[in-house]
């Protein structure tokens, strides 16, 4: 690229800048709804384009090329995951804090389905206790009591319902 080309190319783009800059960023701003990032937008997408003009380039529409530009910017923007800061949540009233009370309920159900599965049948009993309790797995509990697994996977679930109605009933 010589000289005058690159010279060509800074008349291009400035004289796209000034007729241009202003209705991309009211429409960027409107489109990601935010004034100064939407000014971000417009001016990477000068960028981009100044960087495709260098490398050689050629642009037939200048305005439909720079909204294109931008349009794909504003979908990459949208695609971010969005950072917010601690600073900015504590002055719209955030505060911090950690409630144990959900995990105490959850404690609290948790024992009271230990207790309640003794008031099952033993057949269930056992079952429910190697399933939930000691966490096996469907395959370990048929190789431990020389039941299929499909059998022991309808007592799990019969245990479950007759838990349920002993739960509820409490």
């Amino acid at each position: 690229m010589n000289l005058k080309e690159k010279k060509q190319q800074r008349i291009l783009l400035t004289l796209a800048h000034k007729d241009y800059a202003k209705g991309m960023s009211l429409y960027s701003a409107f489109k990601v709804s935010d004034k100064a990032t939407g000014e971000d937008l417009v001016q990477d997408t000068f960028i981009k384009t100044w960087k495709y003009l260098v490398r050689g380039g050629r642009i037939e529409i200048m305005k439909a090329f720079l909204y294109h530009i931008l349009n794909q910017l504003i979908i990459d923007e949208y695609r971010k995951h969005k950072i917010i800061s601690l600073d900015s949540l504590l002055e719209k009233g955030y505060q911090p804090g950690f409630d144990k009370s959900k995990h105490m309920l959850d404690l609290l159900d948790g024992k009271t389905a230990i207790i309640l599965i003794q008031s099952l049948p033993v057949k269930y009993q056992t079952i429910m206790r190697m399933r939930y309790i000691q966490d096996l797995s469907l395959t370990e509990i048929s190789l431990i009591t020389g039941q299929s697994k499909n059998t022991v996977s309808v007592q799990v679930h019969r245990g479950v319902a007759k838990l349920k109605i002993l739960f509820n009933s409490k």
